[in-house]
Formats: C-alpha cells, sequence, structure tokens
C-alpha cells in the first residue's frame, strides 16, 4: 500500500488567507456568483511574465464564449504553493489551480474519475497513458494533463564538428557519452564534453537509476536495498569518475547557461530549454537519454503539469468546463512553445514526431511508462530529497568527492 504525505497547507495558511477573499463558496458555503448571476471560477496559474500574458489571453476567450460562467486568472508566481496551501487551510482555495504535487495536495482536491468517464473513452484515450499515473494517486485522478517534458540528451552539433567525432544517436550508451566527452576535451581547449548538475534535484535524479534497474525505494518504501544497490552506486561513481577524469564538470545549475554559451558540449535537460537555445541560435540536437551497459532503454522522470479541482469548489460544474477548455486540442496547439502538447491528435496534427528536437521526448515518455517516482511512494519523502540532495553534493563536489558507496550506505539508514 501506498503511504502518501499529508497535506501541508496548514502550516502556511494563517500569514495569507486575508489576501484571497472571493473563494470558490465563500462564507456560509454558498456558491459564488457574479453581480449578473455568472458562476465565478478562480483560476490559479505558477506562471509569470509573458506567460501569464498569454494565459490571460485565452481566459478571456473562454469567457467570451460563455455567458454563464466568468473565469478570473489569478498568477501566484514564485508563491504559488504557499498559496494553494494558505487558501486549502482556510477553506479558499481556487476553483481551479494547475497542481503537480498530488501526493501534497490531493486531500483538498476533487476526484475526476465521474467527470471524465462522463465524457467516454475517446476523452481519456486521446492523452498520453504514462501522463494519467503523475496526475493520479491510489488509482484516483485529481488532474487533467495539461503540459509535460521528459529529459533528453542535448547535445551541440558545431563542438562535435570541431572535434570531428560523430553525433550522439538514439543507441548511445553512456560508455559512448564518456569516451566522445574524453575526446572533446582533449581536443577543444576549454571545453568539457558533458556537464551535469553538482546538486541535482533528487525528484530528476531518479531517473538515472531507473535506467540501470533500480530506485530510491521499493515498492514497499524501503531504502535499503534500493538506494544503496549496485546499480544504484554504478550511476554515480559514473558521474563522478567522469567529473575526476576532467571530462565532464558538475554544474552550479542546471547546465543550460554552460551549454548556451558553449562551454560543454552534452548535458540532459527537459524541454525548457528549446526556446531559449532557438533564441539563441544554437546548433544543437537532441536524443534520448543513452542506456546503460546491460540494460535495454533508458528512462526519464515525468514533469507533468495538471489542472485541478478544488474539493470545496461550489461551482463543480462550471469548474469542470473550464478544465475541458483548458486541456481542449485548441488550447494544447495555443500553449505549445509554453508545455509539449498531451494529447495524441494535437501531436499528429501538429506534426510534432516529424520535429527532431520534439520527438526525443516523446520516445522517453513512452520508455518511460510503468515507473513510479519515490515522491509519490513514501511519506518521509520530503526528508529523504534533503538527505539525497546533501548525498549529492559530498560525491560531486569537487572538493569533498566522496565515495558513493559509503554515502548512498548512510542515506539508507535514515
Amino acid at each position: 500500500m501506498r503511504v502518501k504525505k499529508m497535506i501541508v497547507a496548514t502550516l502556511v495558511f494563517a500569514m495569507t488567507t486575508a489576501t484571497m477573499l472571493t473563494g470558490c463558496g465563500g462564507k456560509g458555503g454558498e456558491a459564488a456568483t457574479t453581480a449578473d448571476g455568472k458562476a465565478k471560477i478562480r483560476f490559479a496559474s505558477w506562471d509569470t511574465a509573458e506567460d501569464v500574458d498569454r494565459q490571460q489571453k485565452l481566459v478571456d476567450k473562454f469567457n467570451a464564449e460563455h455567458d454563464d460562467i466568468e473565469v478570473t486568472l489569478e498568477a501566484y508566481g514564485s508563491e504559488f504553493d504557499t498559496k494553494i496551501s494558505a487558501g486549502m487551510g482556510s477553506g479558499d482555495a481556487p476553483d481551479v489551480m494547475y497542481m503537480w504535487d498530488y501526493p501534497s495536495y490531493y486531500k483538498g482536491l476533487e476526484p475526476l474519475d465521474s467527470y471524465i468517464e462522463k465524457e467516454g473513452a475517446e476523452y481519456k484515450s486521446n492523452f498520453y497513458d504514462t501522463l494519467w499515473s503523475y496526475n493520479s494517486l491510489d488509482g484516483t485522478t485529481y488532474g487533467i494533463p495539461v503540459g509535460f517534458t521528459t529529459h533528453c540528451l542535448f547535445y551541440n552539433k558545431d563542438l562535435f564538428k570541431q572535434a570531428g567525432i560523430a553525433e550522439p544517436t538514439n543507441d548511445w550508451t553512456w560508455d559512448d557519452v564518456k569516451e566522445a566527452s574524453k575526446q572533446i576535451s582533449e581536443k577543444l581547449d576549454g571545453i568539457k564534453g558533458f556537464s551535469f548538475q553538482m546538486k541535482p534535484d533528487p525528484y530528476d535524479f531518479e531517473m538515472y537509476l531507473w535506467s540501470n534497474g533500480s530506485s530510491y525505494v521499493d515498492q514497499d518504501g524501503n531504502l535499503e536495498g534500493s538506494l544503496n544497490s549496485e546499480q544504484s552506486v554504478q550511476v554515480l561513481q559514473m558521474f563522478q569518475e567522469m567529473e575526476k577524469e576532467g571530462c565532464a564538470v558538475a554544474t552550479e545549475q542546471t547546465g543550460t547557461d554552460e551549454f548556451r554559451a558553449g562551454q560543454t558540449a552534452m548535458y540532459v535537460y527537459g524541454s525548457w530549454a528549446i526556446d531559449s537555445l532557438n533564441t539563441d541560435g544554437v546548433n544543437y540536437g537532441v536524443v534520448t537519454i543513452p542506456s546503460f551497459a546491460g540494460q535495454e532503454k533508458s528512462k526519464s522522470i515525468l514533469s507533468s503539469s495538471g489542472v485541478s479541482i478544488s474539493k470545496d469548489c461550489k461551482n463543480k460544474e462550471a469548474a469542470w468546463e473550464f478544465v475541458k477548455f483548458w486541456t481542449s486540442e485548441e488550447m494544447n496547439k495555443e500553449r505549445i512553445g509554453l508545455e509539449l502538447p498531451v494529447l495524441y491528435s494535437v501531436v499528429e496534427a501538429e506534426g510534432i514526431m516529424e520535429q527532431p528536437e520534439y520527438a526525443p521526448f516523446y520516445t522517453m515518455l513512452e520508455q518511460s511508462e510503468g515507473t513510479t517516482p519515490a515522491s509519490f511512494l513514501i511519506e518521509s519523502w520530503p526528508e529523504l530529497k534533503d538527505t539525497l540532495s546533501l548525498s549529492f553534493e559530498r560525491i560531486f563536489n569537487p572538493s569533498s568527492m566522496e565515495d558513493p558507496k559509503t554515502v548512498l550506505d548512510e542515506a539508507a539508514m535514515q
């Protein structure tokens, strides 16, 4: 049985509830309506700046097409989690909200399976199957997929050409990456072949363990034998060895800045980098994450965003109408560039799989089906995440470079 995390809402709601007075239900549990009788729906987004401007235009479009519903966009930006937690803690959460951390917030969200069922089988089957597991918990769906990214290997075509090395392909292994990194670092002055995060997000890093037949925890939530398994140790040893040999560098940030500047020839990241690389005119390519020796396919973590309805919302049918609009084919197309489309029909209509910078992310999506992040499996994920962050830094920080097995054995004992 999965053990879920408790909602963090009650810890932080007191200082922000005063600013959130137009709730979905309002005082006394009455449904919120406008002066002219429209159902009021508050929609919370985590986006900022020009992305919010684009979202506002889409919200305006919905409002113009519905004379019985009025949606108000609330852009929370970096305060998203704080305000969502505060709203749930005070019974004043927005009606519809972006969502990804379902283990933390599921108790404040409306189960959506009955809504989905009413739309018919074709509605659900048009979404990529793997995305449903990232928007569900214990078989209950709490969010409708709206965007995602997997991770892939980005490479600089110009640097490979300068070094006289064949470009990466979808069947590369990590041995290939290591060999290419050595040659690039030797042949090109001041250039490293590969970069990775010195203190990677533990949620993301688990994909490397999956790719080598391991994970942080087993299905019962046990660390021992998984986090410190031979396969897990091999993964961290590989990255550390590349760093020690001088063909890779552990970066302070994501690695995108070094890649954009032409300081590293390869790194693994999500599709978020594509727009900035295109803007800068970087001559890059994208392939699937390399596989480990003896393993058939690599796997990727999913950064999946969904849209959810508050459990306390009093205008749930109106909220569902907006959710359907926001996850429709039309809106999937409108948000290309902000998020990768989640609908089979949109991917086909837009020729996404014929676009070499996007297609590998969908290949990784299909290869990664059946994996479950540790954050969905164990109650102690926040504590484990902190432990792993420190462990990674001990292993990859150039000033420490501690033994991976020793560090992982210690972490598995927490």
